[in-house]
């Protein structure tokens, strides 16, 4: 009987060891390392996801600048099955950021995009600590060799938008509610002024800030001030359609901004310059994923499709839609530049003159109004 439990005891320490050794050689888990550092982003196990995250200023139901870039993740996540993209709405642009960056870094996102200008200090900063992950920042200037930036160059679109206001426009004053004073912000007014006046030179530009980027309340209030000014088509640079609304109230036109606007004011919004993110942003996750990404400043174009002019409304007369649409090609041809000279300040100054064209560099820190323009910049 001895000899037999010994048997026993025998094999059950066998098949013991046997079911141990088969739990060790098991499915490796997700996310971070025991050691707290992320791995480079080409050698993860072929069951695990590439984890990639992405930070908003404002909410993903705005109906503008956050919801297009929503709609890039979402495009990203069906393009890459083997992406795990999530994001953090609602963060704004203070000292807050850098715990937020953190903790995505922290939970073994690869890919960080951080979508709003007032992020690119706290990029900088958090990028320092994590040396592995790839920092892609939207609209700054700053960069690192795990921080690359990318933007394109809206005031292409802006142009086309301004031409359609200006054909539209009846009082000849039209109006514009922007967000902040920063050269992003006053390049798209210029683009939009001078599209306008090259169709209608009778045109002027009301300005109105707000210092948001999302307050529908103040939006659409700063919107009603330049109806009662006189204007009769409403420009944006914000992130929700309250000044498309407002305009829609008052029996006006409007220009809307980020996304196709017209459903949220059918019978106003001509009209939209459009981003369409998603494309860039798989074209930058595969380049992490084979190492073949590299921090630069991508500024990209028309002719790449990233932006683009919105769906006309019906009431854009189809002279209009012909003339916008023949310089819109020619755009996309390199036949015509937005900021070619001669081109004049408020005070009538020659900036650029004739045949010149401003550089990249000049484009992108623009920090004076083109003629035409009523209202200043505040410091």
């Amino acid at each position: 009987m001895r000899k037999g439990w010994r048997l026993i005891l025998i094999l059950l320490l066998v098949l013991a060891v046997t079911l141990f050794a088969a739990g060790c050689g098991g499915k490796k888990e997700a996310g971070n390392n025991q050691s707290g550092q992320n791995q480079p982003a080409g050698g993860q196990a072929a069951e695990e996801k590439m984890k990639v995250a992405f930070i908003y200023v404002g909410p993903i139901g705005d109906a503008g600048w956050t919801w297009a870039h929503e709609q890039g993740r979402q495009y990203l996540a069906e393009k890459l099955p083997w992406v795990e993209a999530s994001y953090v709405e609602n963060v704004p642009e203070g000292a807050d950021v850098e715990r937020v960056l953190t903790e995505l870094a922290e939970k073994g996102n690869k890919v960080i995009f951080a979508t709003s200008f007032g992020y690119m200090d706290y990029v900088i900063k958090v990028a320092e600590k994590y040396p592995n992950v790839v920092f892609m920042h939207c609209s700054g200037y700053k960069t690192a060799q795990n921080v690359g930036t990318y933007f394109a160059a809206m005031e292409e679109p802006r142009y086309l938008s301004g031409m359609v206001a200006g054909k539209m426009t009846k009082s000849n004053v039209l109006g514009y509610v922007a967000a902040h004073p920063i050269p992003e912000v006053i390049r798209g007014i210029n683009a939009f002024t001078l599209g306008a006046r090259s169709v209608n030179p009778d045109v002027k530009v009301k300005v109105v800030w707000t210092n948001t980027w999302y307050d529908p309340a103040a939006e659409k209030q700063a919107a009603l001030s330049l109806l009662d000014a006189g204007a009769d088509v409403i420009a944006q640079h914000q992130d929700t359609p309250g000044p498309q609304q407002a305009a829609q109230e008052r029996g006006k036109y409007g220009i809307g901004y980020n996304s196709d606007m017209r459903q949220f004011a059918p019978e106003a919004n001509l009209t939209s310059p459009v981003w369409n993110w998603g494309p860039y942003y798989v074209k930058v996750v595969e380049a992490v994923k084979n190492g073949t990404w590299k921090s630069e400043d991508y500024y990209g174009t028309m002719k790449d499709g990233i932006i683009d002019l919105g769906p006309y409304n019906d009431k854009v007369p189809q002279e209009v839609r012909d003339l916008v649409d023949a310089k819109k090609q020619e755009i996309i041809d390199g036949k015509f530049y937005v900021f070619q000279g001669p081109i004049k300040d408020q005070s009538g100054k020659v900036r650029v003159q004739e045949g010149q064209k401003m550089s990249h560099e000049e484009v992108l820190g623009v920090n004076w109004f083109v003629e035409g323009v009523e209202g200043d910049i505040p410091k």
